[in-house]
């Protein structure tokens, strides 16, 4: 079952491995990512970082097993590196579930929704869109900090 899928940039790091997982009591990780799955060294540090007994999976965006992730018991969290990846992921069978937005870098034509998470007009367009199908949106770093919903979005 697909517990939360989160949007980070940075994917496998400090944070989702001390917070998330323990928080979720995830056994699997599943990382949707083109660039992560092709990368050799990428994918072995991602791997090394987490504890043992958690299943990791990484993989193109196109070929993740979506369906299987959210019909088995194992309890798995989706990494997707940005907004455009989840709207792919959708189209490739990604259901809907709970979205954490955790880090999205700054650049041009992007607005601070908080500290950590800068969108740009087309991404808000895109998670209401996704809001509207049945993923309900936060936007949260680590689990002790009090999530922010759509109203936290650049007007």
């Amino acid at each position: 079952m697909i517990v939360l899928t989160r949007v980070d940039n940075r994917l496998i790091h400090g944070q989702v491995i001390e917070a998330w997982l323990p928080h979720l009591k995830v056994a699997r990780i599943l990382v949707a990512d083109d660039e992560a799955a092709h990368n050799a060294l990428m994918q072995a540090a991602m791997k090394m970082a987490v504890p043992p007994r958690t299943e990791v999976t990484i993989t193109p965006l196109a070929k993740a097993d979506f369906a299987k992730a959210a019909s088995d018991p194992v309890r798995t969290l989706v990494l997707i590196r940005d907004v455009r990846g989840v709207v792919e992921a959708r189209e490739h069978g990604l259901p809907p579930s709970p979205l954490n937005l955790g880090n999205v870098h700054a650049g041009a034509g992007r607005k601070p929704v908080t500290r950590a998470v800068f969108l740009s007009e087309d991404e808000v367009a895109d998670l209401k869109k996704l809001a509207a199908q049945g993923m309900p949106v936060s936007f949260q770093a680590v689990p002790v900090e009090k999530p922010l919903g759509l109203e936290a979005l650049p007007a």
